[in-house]
Protein backbone atom coordinates (compact mmCIF):
# COMPACT_ATOMS: atom_id res chain seq x y z
CA UNK A 1 0.00 0.00 0.00
CA UNK A 2 1.46 3.20 -1.12
CA UNK A 3 2.86 5.21 1.83
CA UNK A 4 0.38 7.72 3.49
CA UNK A 5 -2.61 5.97 3.01
CA UNK A 6 -4.22 6.28 6.73
CA UNK A 7 -5.61 2.27 7.77
CA UNK A 8 -9.06 3.81 7.99
CA UNK A 9 -9.35 4.52 4.41
CA UNK A 10 -7.65 1.31 2.59
CA UNK A 11 -11.39 0.10 1.77
CA UNK A 12 -13.06 3.41 2.08
CA UNK A 13 -17.06 4.15 0.78
CA UNK A 14 -18.15 7.56 -0.27
CA UNK A 15 -21.91 7.97 -0.63
CA UNK A 16 -22.17 10.92 -3.45
CA UNK A 17 -18.82 10.04 -4.71
CA UNK A 18 -19.67 11.73 -8.00
CA UNK A 19 -19.42 15.45 -6.13
CA UNK A 20 -16.67 17.68 -6.83
CA UNK A 21 -14.91 17.52 -3.23
CA UNK A 22 -15.90 13.83 -2.79
CA UNK A 23 -14.71 12.64 -6.26
CA UNK A 24 -11.11 14.26 -5.83
CA UNK A 25 -10.27 12.44 -2.04
CA UNK A 26 -11.61 9.01 -3.90
CA UNK A 27 -8.98 9.51 -6.46
CA UNK A 28 -6.50 10.48 -4.48
CA UNK A 29 -7.00 7.26 -2.16
CA UNK A 30 -7.33 5.39 -5.57
CA UNK A 31 -3.76 6.63 -6.31
CA UNK A 32 -2.42 6.02 -3.36
CA UNK A 33 -3.01 2.17 -3.42
CA UNK A 34 -6.97 1.88 -1.83
CA UNK A 35 -10.08 -0.05 -2.58
CA UNK A 36 -12.67 2.90 -3.11
CA UNK A 37 -16.05 2.56 -3.88
CA UNK A 38 -19.11 4.60 -3.67
CA UNK A 39 -22.42 5.64 -4.85
CA UNK A 40 -23.62 8.31 -6.56
CA UNK A 41 -27.12 9.62 -7.58
CA UNK A 42 -26.90 9.37 -11.41
CA UNK A 43 -24.20 8.30 -13.46
CA UNK A 44 -21.39 10.90 -14.98
CA UNK A 45 -18.34 11.64 -16.50
CA UNK A 46 -16.67 11.81 -12.88
CA UNK A 47 -18.32 8.34 -12.18
CA UNK A 48 -16.54 6.69 -15.25
CA UNK A 49 -13.39 8.73 -14.06
CA UNK A 50 -12.82 7.53 -10.68
CA UNK A 51 -14.06 3.64 -12.60
CA UNK A 52 -10.68 3.92 -15.07
CA UNK A 53 -9.07 4.92 -11.75
CA UNK A 54 -9.73 1.23 -10.30
CA UNK A 55 -13.11 2.61 -8.10
CA UNK A 56 -16.24 1.01 -8.10
CA UNK A 57 -18.78 3.35 -8.36
CA UNK A 58 -22.61 2.51 -8.09
CA UNK A 59 -25.91 4.65 -9.64
CA UNK A 60 -28.29 5.60 -7.09
CA UNK A 61 -28.56 5.04 -3.62
CA UNK A 62 -28.73 1.16 -1.98
CA UNK A 63 -28.12 -0.35 1.03
CA UNK A 64 -26.88 -2.91 -1.17
CA UNK A 65 -24.28 -1.05 -2.24
CA UNK A 66 -21.94 -0.81 0.87
CA UNK A 67 -19.93 -3.94 1.02
CA UNK A 68 -19.42 -5.15 4.82
CA UNK A 69 -16.16 -4.99 4.79
CA UNK A 70 -16.08 -1.12 3.95
CA UNK A 71 -13.29 0.09 6.68
CA UNK A 72 -15.01 3.20 6.62
CA UNK A 73 -18.11 5.45 4.82
CA UNK A 74 -17.22 9.14 3.91
CA UNK A 75 -19.84 11.83 3.42
CA UNK A 76 -20.31 15.06 3.12
CA UNK A 77 -23.10 18.04 4.66
CA UNK A 78 -25.47 16.88 2.03
CA UNK A 79 -25.79 13.28 2.77
CA UNK A 80 -28.97 13.49 4.61
CA UNK A 81 -29.62 10.81 7.80
CA UNK A 82 -32.78 8.93 6.44
CA UNK A 83 -29.69 7.61 3.28
CA UNK A 84 -30.10 3.91 2.98
CA UNK A 85 -26.33 3.22 2.70
CA UNK A 86 -25.44 5.52 6.00
CA UNK A 87 -28.44 4.06 7.64
CA UNK A 88 -26.70 0.42 6.40
CA UNK A 89 -23.37 1.79 7.66
CA UNK A 90 -24.69 2.58 10.90
CA UNK A 91 -26.22 -0.79 11.66
CA UNK A 92 -22.99 -2.72 10.37
CA UNK A 93 -20.96 -0.10 12.78
CA UNK A 94 -18.77 0.89 10.03
CA UNK A 95 -17.25 3.98 10.86
CA UNK A 96 -18.75 7.13 9.35
CA UNK A 97 -16.40 10.15 8.67
CA UNK A 98 -16.98 13.24 7.37
CA UNK A 99 -15.43 14.49 3.70
CA UNK A 100 -13.60 17.20 5.94
CA UNK A 101 -11.73 14.49 8.13
CA UNK A 102 -10.94 12.27 4.90
CA UNK A 103 -9.08 15.22 3.12
CA UNK A 104 -7.49 16.13 6.67
CA UNK A 105 -5.94 12.60 6.42
CA UNK A 106 -4.65 13.22 3.47
CA UNK A 107 -2.57 16.39 4.22
CA UNK A 108 -0.99 14.61 7.94
CA UNK A 109 2.74 14.53 7.13
CA UNK A 110 2.87 17.06 4.31
CA UNK A 111 3.25 21.03 3.78
CA UNK A 112 -0.56 21.74 3.43
CA UNK A 113 -2.00 25.11 1.90
CA UNK A 114 -5.47 25.50 2.71
CA UNK A 115 -7.46 28.37 0.56
CA UNK A 116 -10.50 29.72 2.42
CA UNK A 117 -12.68 32.53 1.00
CA UNK A 118 -16.40 33.21 0.65
CA UNK A 119 -15.32 33.64 -3.20
CA UNK A 120 -12.56 32.39 -5.49
CA UNK A 121 -11.13 29.32 -3.45
CA UNK A 122 -11.59 26.99 -6.42
CA UNK A 123 -9.58 29.75 -9.20
CA UNK A 124 -7.06 30.23 -6.47
CA UNK A 125 -6.53 26.59 -5.05
CA UNK A 126 -6.42 25.60 -8.72
CA UNK A 127 -3.79 28.87 -9.74
CA UNK A 128 -1.85 27.11 -7.35
CA UNK A 129 -1.79 23.41 -8.25
CA UNK A 130 -1.25 24.17 -11.74
CA UNK A 131 1.93 27.07 -10.94
CA UNK A 132 3.24 24.24 -8.43
CA UNK A 133 2.97 21.82 -11.15
CA UNK A 134 4.72 23.79 -13.60
CA UNK A 135 7.67 24.73 -11.78
CA UNK A 136 8.22 20.52 -11.42
CA UNK A 137 7.19 20.72 -6.99
CA UNK A 138 4.48 17.66 -7.97
CA UNK A 139 2.08 19.04 -5.44
CA UNK A 140 -1.27 17.28 -4.11
CA UNK A 141 -4.09 19.26 -4.63
CA UNK A 142 -7.95 18.93 -3.95
CA UNK A 143 -10.10 21.25 -5.73
CA UNK A 144 -13.52 22.07 -5.77
CA UNK A 145 -13.76 22.27 -9.87
CA UNK A 146 -11.80 20.26 -12.86
CA UNK A 147 -9.02 21.77 -14.43
CA UNK A 148 -10.11 20.39 -17.73
CA UNK A 149 -10.96 16.82 -18.29
CA UNK A 150 -13.44 15.06 -15.56
CA UNK A 151 -11.49 13.79 -12.34
CA UNK A 152 -9.21 16.81 -12.94
CA UNK A 153 -10.16 17.98 -9.65
CA UNK A 154 -7.56 16.42 -7.97
CA UNK A 155 -4.18 14.48 -7.90
CA UNK A 156 -1.42 13.05 -5.47
CA UNK A 157 1.44 13.94 -6.17
CA UNK A 158 5.19 12.81 -4.80
CA UNK A 159 5.89 16.38 -3.62
CA UNK A 160 5.99 17.80 -0.40
CA UNK A 161 2.74 20.70 -0.85
CA UNK A 162 -0.64 19.91 -0.45
CA UNK A 163 -3.11 22.68 -2.20
CA UNK A 164 -6.68 22.11 -0.96
CA UNK A 165 -10.02 24.17 -0.68
CA UNK A 166 -10.85 24.85 2.24
CA UNK A 167 -14.76 25.56 2.50
CA UNK A 168 -16.34 27.42 5.45
CA UNK A 169 -19.89 26.57 4.54
CA UNK A 170 -20.26 23.51 7.18
CA UNK A 171 -17.61 25.11 9.33
CA UNK A 172 -15.67 21.80 7.99
CA UNK A 173 -12.41 24.07 7.37
CA UNK A 174 -11.85 23.93 11.46
CA UNK A 175 -10.54 20.31 10.03
CA UNK A 176 -7.10 21.45 8.29
CA UNK A 177 -4.24 22.28 9.74
CA UNK A 178 -2.36 24.40 7.00
CA UNK A 179 1.43 25.72 7.08
CA UNK A 180 -0.30 28.73 4.97
CA UNK A 181 -3.64 29.76 4.77
CA UNK A 182 -5.14 31.73 2.50
CA UNK A 183 -8.32 34.26 3.43
CA UNK A 184 -9.41 35.44 0.18
CA UNK A 185 -12.78 37.56 1.15
CA UNK A 186 -15.07 37.54 4.19
CA UNK A 187 -19.15 37.99 3.32
CA UNK A 188 -22.41 36.61 4.59
CA UNK A 189 -23.74 33.32 3.06
CA UNK A 190 -24.41 29.46 3.78
CA UNK A 191 -27.53 31.06 5.44
CA UNK A 192 -28.57 27.43 6.37
CA UNK A 193 -25.09 27.29 9.00
CA UNK A 194 -24.78 30.96 9.41
CA UNK A 195 -27.36 33.38 11.27
CA UNK A 196 -25.22 36.55 11.27
CA UNK A 197 -21.71 38.11 10.07
CA UNK A 198 -20.54 37.45 13.96
CA UNK A 199 -21.13 34.43 13.02
CA UNK A 200 -19.13 33.70 10.04
CA UNK A 201 -15.97 35.99 12.11
CA UNK A 202 -15.91 33.30 14.56
CA UNK A 203 -15.54 30.86 12.22
CA UNK A 204 -12.94 32.42 10.23
CA UNK A 205 -11.25 33.47 13.70
CA UNK A 206 -10.85 29.88 14.64
CA UNK A 207 -9.85 28.31 10.99
CA UNK A 208 -6.80 30.62 11.49
CA UNK A 209 -6.39 29.47 14.91
CA UNK A 210 -5.38 25.86 13.26
CA UNK A 211 -2.83 27.19 11.07
CA UNK A 212 0.57 25.41 12.77
CA UNK A 213 2.56 27.60 14.59
CA UNK A 214 5.35 29.68 12.88
CA UNK A 215 2.98 29.50 9.59
CA UNK A 216 1.35 32.30 7.89
CA UNK A 217 -1.83 33.85 6.73
CA UNK A 218 -2.45 35.41 3.59
CA UNK A 219 -5.61 37.42 3.97
CA UNK A 220 -6.82 40.39 1.45
CA UNK A 221 -6.33 43.60 2.37
CA UNK A 222 -8.99 45.45 0.16
CA UNK A 223 -12.33 43.49 0.85
CA UNK A 224 -14.09 45.02 3.91
CA UNK A 225 -14.84 41.30 5.63
CA UNK A 226 -11.18 40.10 5.36
CA UNK A 227 -9.79 43.89 6.52
CA UNK A 228 -12.00 43.19 9.43
CA UNK A 229 -11.01 39.88 10.73
CA UNK A 230 -7.15 41.18 9.83
CA UNK A 231 -8.32 43.67 12.40
CA UNK A 232 -9.71 41.31 15.03
CA UNK A 233 -6.92 38.46 15.12
CA UNK A 234 -3.74 41.25 14.44
CA UNK A 235 -3.28 41.73 18.30
CA UNK A 236 -4.12 37.82 19.29
CA UNK A 237 -1.92 35.85 16.94
CA UNK A 238 1.76 34.91 17.18
CA UNK A 239 0.99 33.64 12.68
CA UNK A 240 2.75 36.23 9.99
CA UNK A 241 0.32 37.88 8.31
CA UNK A 242 0.62 38.90 4.82
CA UNK A 243 -2.16 41.25 3.50
CA UNK A 244 -2.02 41.90 -0.40
CA UNK A 245 -4.32 44.19 -2.27
CA UNK A 246 -4.58 47.85 -4.10
CA UNK A 247 -4.42 49.36 -0.63
CA UNK A 248 -1.26 51.26 0.10
CA UNK A 249 -0.95 49.36 3.36
CA UNK A 250 -0.94 46.52 1.77
CA UNK A 251 2.03 43.78 2.42
CA UNK A 252 2.03 42.91 -1.26
CA UNK A 253 0.72 45.97 -3.03
CA UNK A 254 -0.95 45.51 -6.37
CA UNK A 255 0.46 48.64 -8.14
CA UNK A 256 -1.54 47.91 -11.89
CA UNK A 257 -4.12 45.81 -13.42
CA UNK A 258 -3.81 46.11 -17.10
CA UNK A 259 -7.12 44.19 -18.68
CA UNK A 260 -6.05 42.94 -22.33
CA UNK A 261 -9.02 41.47 -23.83
CA UNK A 262 -9.58 37.65 -21.72
CA UNK A 263 -5.96 38.31 -20.38
CA UNK A 264 -4.49 40.54 -17.53
CA UNK A 265 -1.39 41.84 -16.91
CA UNK A 266 -0.51 42.39 -13.26
CA UNK A 267 2.45 44.39 -11.17
CA UNK A 268 2.76 44.26 -7.80
CA UNK A 269 5.81 45.71 -5.18
CA UNK A 270 7.05 42.98 -3.69
CA UNK A 271 9.86 43.31 -0.85
CA UNK A 272 10.24 46.82 -2.54
CA UNK A 273 10.51 45.60 -5.96
CA UNK A 274 8.27 45.60 -8.81
CA UNK A 275 7.29 42.26 -10.18
CA UNK A 276 4.64 42.17 -13.64
CA UNK A 277 2.92 39.12 -14.62
CA UNK A 278 0.02 37.87 -16.98
CA UNK A 279 -2.81 36.41 -15.91
CA UNK A 280 -4.60 33.84 -18.48
CA UNK A 281 -8.45 34.53 -17.58
CA UNK A 282 -10.16 38.04 -17.77
CA UNK A 283 -11.28 40.25 -14.44
CA UNK A 284 -10.03 42.01 -12.21
CA UNK A 285 -10.91 39.09 -9.01
CA UNK A 286 -8.84 36.97 -11.13
CA UNK A 287 -5.68 39.23 -11.08
CA UNK A 288 -6.61 39.12 -7.46
CA UNK A 289 -6.68 35.88 -6.82
CA UNK A 290 -3.28 35.22 -9.16
CA UNK A 291 -1.58 37.50 -6.27
CA UNK A 292 -3.09 35.79 -3.24
CA UNK A 293 -1.49 32.47 -4.87
CA UNK A 294 1.76 34.42 -5.55
CA UNK A 295 2.28 35.36 -2.16
CA UNK A 296 1.54 32.13 -0.62
CA UNK A 297 3.62 30.50 -2.79
CA UNK A 298 6.83 32.86 -1.48
CA UNK A 299 5.53 32.19 1.73
CA UNK A 300 6.23 28.84 1.13
CA UNK A 301 9.69 29.04 0.24
CA UNK A 302 8.94 29.31 -3.20
CA UNK A 303 11.16 32.58 -5.36
CA UNK A 304 8.48 34.95 -6.34
CA UNK A 305 9.60 35.81 -10.02
CA UNK A 306 9.38 31.32 -10.83
CA UNK A 307 5.78 31.74 -9.54
CA UNK A 308 5.07 35.02 -11.40
CA UNK A 309 6.37 33.34 -14.34
CA UNK A 310 4.49 29.82 -13.64
CA UNK A 311 1.07 31.65 -12.90
CA UNK A 312 1.04 32.35 -16.52
CA UNK A 313 0.34 28.39 -17.12
CA UNK A 314 -3.11 28.53 -15.49
CA UNK A 315 -5.63 28.78 -18.23
CA UNK A 316 -8.62 28.73 -16.11
CA UNK A 317 -11.11 26.18 -14.52
CA UNK A 318 -14.30 24.64 -15.53
CA UNK A 319 -17.45 26.68 -14.99
CA UNK A 320 -15.24 29.43 -14.19
CA UNK A 321 -15.58 32.02 -17.17
CA UNK A 322 -14.83 29.34 -19.39
CA UNK A 323 -15.57 29.31 -23.00
CA UNK A 324 -18.20 26.75 -24.13
CA UNK A 325 -18.21 27.66 -27.92
CA UNK A 326 -18.73 30.04 -30.43
CA UNK A 327 -21.35 29.76 -33.00
CA UNK A 328 -22.62 32.56 -35.85
CA UNK A 329 -19.81 35.40 -34.20
CA UNK A 330 -22.10 34.61 -30.62
CA UNK A 331 -19.48 33.49 -28.17
CA UNK A 332 -20.67 31.24 -24.88
CA UNK A 333 -19.32 31.36 -21.62
CA UNK A 334 -20.10 29.61 -18.77
CA UNK A 335 -19.87 30.76 -15.04
CA UNK A 336 -20.20 29.33 -12.06
CA UNK A 337 -21.09 32.76 -10.29
CA UNK A 338 -24.00 32.40 -7.81
CA UNK A 339 -23.43 34.96 -4.91
CA UNK A 340 -24.19 38.75 -5.89
CA UNK A 341 -20.57 39.29 -5.22
CA UNK A 342 -19.02 36.76 -7.66
CA UNK A 343 -22.09 37.53 -10.00
CA UNK A 344 -20.50 41.00 -10.20
CA UNK A 345 -17.09 40.22 -10.63
CA UNK A 346 -17.92 38.09 -13.43
CA UNK A 347 -20.29 40.39 -15.20
CA UNK A 348 -17.69 43.20 -14.64
CA UNK A 349 -15.10 41.03 -16.75
CA UNK A 350 -17.44 39.86 -19.24
CA UNK A 351 -18.76 43.90 -19.67
CA UNK A 352 -14.74 44.67 -20.39
CA UNK A 353 -14.33 41.78 -22.73
CA UNK A 354 -17.40 42.45 -24.63
CA UNK A 355 -16.43 45.87 -25.42
CA UNK A 356 -18.94 47.52 -27.68
CA UNK A 357 -21.06 44.34 -28.02
CA UNK A 358 -24.03 42.88 -25.64
CA UNK A 359 -23.33 40.85 -22.94
CA UNK A 360 -26.50 38.68 -22.73
CA UNK A 361 -27.08 36.52 -19.28
CA UNK A 362 -29.13 33.20 -18.38
CA UNK A 363 -28.62 33.19 -15.15
CA UNK A 364 -30.08 30.30 -12.38
CA UNK A 365 -30.02 31.43 -8.75
CA UNK A 366 -28.94 28.63 -6.53
CA UNK A 367 -30.93 27.81 -2.97
CA UNK A 368 -33.68 29.27 -2.04
CA UNK A 369 -32.18 30.15 1.74
CA UNK A 370 -29.53 32.12 -0.42
CA UNK A 371 -32.37 34.09 -3.08
CA UNK A 372 -34.40 34.63 0.10
CA UNK A 373 -31.51 36.90 1.41
CA UNK A 374 -29.63 38.15 -1.19
CA UNK A 375 -32.30 38.11 -3.78
CA UNK A 376 -32.12 41.51 -4.05
CA UNK A 377 -28.26 42.27 -4.72
CA UNK A 378 -28.53 39.32 -7.17
CA UNK A 379 -30.90 41.43 -9.43
CA UNK A 380 -28.98 44.57 -9.46
CA UNK A 381 -25.99 42.57 -10.32
CA UNK A 382 -27.87 41.38 -13.73
CA UNK A 383 -28.41 45.33 -14.18
CA UNK A 384 -24.95 44.66 -15.65
CA UNK A 385 -25.54 42.87 -18.48
CA UNK A 386 -28.05 44.42 -21.43
CA UNK A 387 -30.14 41.95 -21.19
CA UNK A 388 -30.82 38.42 -19.07
CA UNK A 389 -32.99 35.54 -18.83
CA UNK A 390 -33.69 33.74 -15.10
CA UNK A 391 -34.80 30.32 -14.45
CA UNK A 392 -36.69 29.13 -11.72
CA UNK A 393 -34.24 28.55 -8.19
CA UNK A 394 -31.82 25.42 -8.25
CA UNK A 395 -32.73 23.60 -4.67
CA UNK A 396 -29.83 21.25 -4.61
CA UNK A 397 -30.21 20.05 -1.10
CA UNK A 398 -32.80 22.10 0.26
CA UNK A 399 -36.73 22.00 0.34
CA UNK A 400 -38.73 25.30 -1.12
CA UNK A 401 -39.63 27.89 1.32
CA UNK A 402 -43.18 29.28 0.96
CA UNK A 403 -43.19 32.76 -1.28
CA UNK A 404 -39.42 32.59 -2.52
CA UNK A 405 -39.09 32.53 -5.95
CA UNK A 406 -36.98 33.70 -8.78
CA UNK A 407 -39.44 36.24 -9.26
CA UNK A 408 -37.49 38.40 -6.57
CA UNK A 409 -34.62 38.64 -8.23
CA UNK A 410 -36.26 39.52 -11.68
CA UNK A 411 -38.16 42.54 -9.42
CA UNK A 412 -35.14 43.72 -8.07
CA UNK A 413 -33.85 43.43 -11.55
CA UNK A 414 -36.01 45.75 -13.05
CA UNK A 415 -36.06 48.16 -10.61
CA UNK A 416 -32.11 48.92 -11.25
CA UNK A 417 -33.52 49.61 -15.12
CA UNK A 418 -32.36 46.17 -16.20
CA UNK A 419 -33.90 44.32 -19.21
CA UNK A 420 -34.58 40.76 -18.00
CA UNK A 421 -37.18 38.01 -18.31
CA UNK A 422 -38.43 35.19 -16.64
CA UNK A 423 -38.13 31.58 -18.54
CA UNK A 424 -41.11 28.95 -17.75
CA UNK A 425 -38.47 26.60 -18.20
CA UNK A 426 -35.10 25.71 -19.77
CA UNK A 427 -36.27 24.71 -23.31
CA UNK A 428 -37.71 28.28 -23.23
CA UNK A 429 -34.25 29.86 -21.93
CA UNK A 430 -32.59 28.15 -24.48
CA UNK A 431 -34.86 29.55 -27.04
CA UNK A 432 -34.68 33.29 -25.52
CA UNK A 433 -31.20 33.98 -25.00
CA UNK A 434 -30.56 32.55 -28.98
CA UNK A 435 -33.09 34.30 -30.38
CA UNK A 436 -31.61 37.47 -29.20
CA UNK A 437 -28.31 36.74 -29.99
CA UNK A 438 -26.39 38.47 -32.29
CA UNK A 439 -23.31 38.24 -34.30
CA UNK A 440 -20.41 39.76 -31.75
CA UNK A 441 -22.48 39.22 -28.68
CA UNK A 442 -21.20 37.07 -25.73
CA UNK A 443 -23.52 35.20 -23.68
CA UNK A 444 -23.04 34.13 -20.34
CA UNK A 445 -24.99 31.34 -18.56
CA UNK A 446 -24.89 32.21 -14.49
CA UNK A 447 -25.12 29.61 -11.65
CA UNK A 448 -24.51 27.26 -9.42
CA UNK A 449 -26.79 24.51 -10.84
CA UNK A 450 -27.11 22.39 -13.60
CA UNK A 451 -27.75 26.19 -15.85
CA UNK A 452 -24.48 24.94 -17.36
CA UNK A 453 -25.95 21.99 -19.62
CA UNK A 454 -27.46 24.75 -21.43
CA UNK A 455 -24.44 26.50 -23.01
CA UNK A 456 -24.17 23.89 -25.49
CA UNK A 457 -27.88 24.15 -26.65
CA UNK A 458 -27.73 27.59 -27.40
CA UNK A 459 -24.48 26.96 -29.52
CA UNK A 460 -26.83 23.95 -31.21
CA UNK A 461 -29.61 26.32 -31.63
CA UNK A 462 -27.17 29.62 -32.76
CA UNK A 463 -25.78 26.88 -35.21
CA UNK A 464 -29.30 26.37 -36.76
Amino acid sequence: MAPGLPTAMNRPHFIGIGGAGMSGIAKILAQRGAEVAGSDARESATAQALRERGATVHIGHDAAHLAADASCVVVSSAIREDNPELARARELGIPVVHRSDALASLMDGLRPIAVAGTHGKTTTTSMLAVSLKSLGLNPSYAIGGDLDVPGSNADHGEGEIFVAEADESDRSFHKYKPEVAIILNVELDHHANYASMDEIYESFETFTTKIVPGGTLVIAADQAGAAELTRRIRDTTSLKVVTYGESESADIRIHKITPRGLTSEVTVLLDGKLLTFTVSVPGRHYAQNAVAALAAGVAMGIPARNLASALKTYTGVKRRLQLKGEENGVQVIDSYAHHPTEMTADLEAMRSAAGDSRLLVLFQPHLFSRTQELGKEMGQALALADASVVLDIYPAREDPIPGITSALIIDAAREAGADVQAAADKDAAVAAVAGMAKPGDLVLTMGAGDVTELGPRILDQLRG
